[in-house]
């Protein structure tokens, strides 16, 4: 099983205009969703048919309807109460422009005895799982605090750690040696403070990670190419042309692709590119993390991939990580 855990959910709430003005606009439809990346990838997972389950804050009137959405999309999902709300945004869908903007709230404050309570339930969470997401932003140093126990949970209990997050003590997180790690290169740049604009500065960055022992490494940038690293072997993959419709949640379809990938025991280079369509696919859709298989797949024979630098004297096609 999947664990996924999402330290900051949202709550979203879309509304859909014919046309935008500059004042007194009136949606013709509204409708609320569940957010937040490690909810996005659960949602990915559930229609590839992998069995996940999330671990969430959700607190007030906010988490109570975000609860209900989890409950309508059959998203399995545990719970720790806070007496902050659980943070909100507003999507608006101009029909007119085929523009999609969003909105973002404040960010929940968790307590100390929240956080407690979490990590009072996090190892058996762990214990049941096979690999474990730590997915989206963290609101503080305490809660990223979180992330940290739970990669040294995995290492204790042999477990396949995932770090997808950025904000406060993301240096420190990335220090605990996650067996994957995925980001893209706005949360890199801002977490570390690099400038990684040029191939040679992501390929120092990968060459990083993998002295702090983490296994693959992926570095996404939109429709540009991606950066891989398995051990110290860097890939370069071109991403399918399209055209862009919202690329909301296509970083959290492109982890839900590797994920399906190694859950299959398919090859790096099998995996990688599927992972690749399935942001592609999510970038030229409106909806979220709602990916088909045979949507992706139409995507992968024109997703490229390419071995840089150091090249493999025999090649190790080997799923295991």
């Amino acid at each position: 099983m999947i664990l996924t855990i999402t330290l900051n959910p949202l709550l979203e709430k879309k509304l859909y205009f014919n046309k935008l003005s500059g004042k007194d606009n009136r949606a013709y439809k509204q409708n609320y969703s569940a957010g937040g990346k490690g909810i996005n990838i659960s949602r990915q997972l559930n229609l590839l048919g992998i069995k996940n389950h999330s671990f969430i804050f959700l607190g007030g009137a906010n988490g109570k309807k975000l609860r209900a959405k989890l409950e309508e999309e059959q998203i399995h999902f545990s719970v720790v109460s806070t007496k902050d709300e659980t943070r909100e945004a507003i999507l608006v869908f101009d029909e007119e422009k085929k523009e999609l903007n969003t909105y973002f709230g404040l960010n929940s404050k968790i307590s100390q005895t929240e956080i407690d309570q979490f990590l009072g339930k996090l190892e058996k969470a762990i214990l049941n799982a096979t690999t474990v997401i730590f997915s989206g932003s963290t609101q503080s140093v305490d809660v990223s605090k979180i992330i940290k126990k739970g990669i040294e949970l995995c290492h204790k209990h042999d477990k396949i750690s995932v770090l997808d997050t950025y904000g406060p003590n993301y240096a420190e997180l990335i220090e605990q040696s996650p067996t994957i790690l995925h980001n893209n290169i706005e949360e890199l740049r801002t977490s570390l403070g690099l400038p990684l604009y040029t191939e040679k500065e992501k390929l120092e960055l990968l060459d990083d990670f993998y002295k702090k022992n983490i296994k693959l490494a992926f570095i996404t940038d939109g429709k540009n190419e991606t950066y891989a690293s398995k051990s110290d072997f860097h890939y370069k993959i071109t991403n399918s042309n399209i055209t862009e419709k919202n690329g909301t949640g296509s970083g959290d379809a492109f982890l839900s692709g590797l994920i399906y990938g190694l859950e299959k025991s398919m090859v790096f280079s099998d995996f990688t590119k599927l992972a690749s369509a399935f942001g592609t696919a999510n970038a030229a859709s409106w909806e979220v993390c709602k990916v088909k298989l045979e949507e992706a797949n139409s995507f992968v024979e024109t997703t490229q991939l390419m071995e840089i630098g150091k090249k493999m004297k025999i090649i190790n096609d080997d799923p295991t990580i």
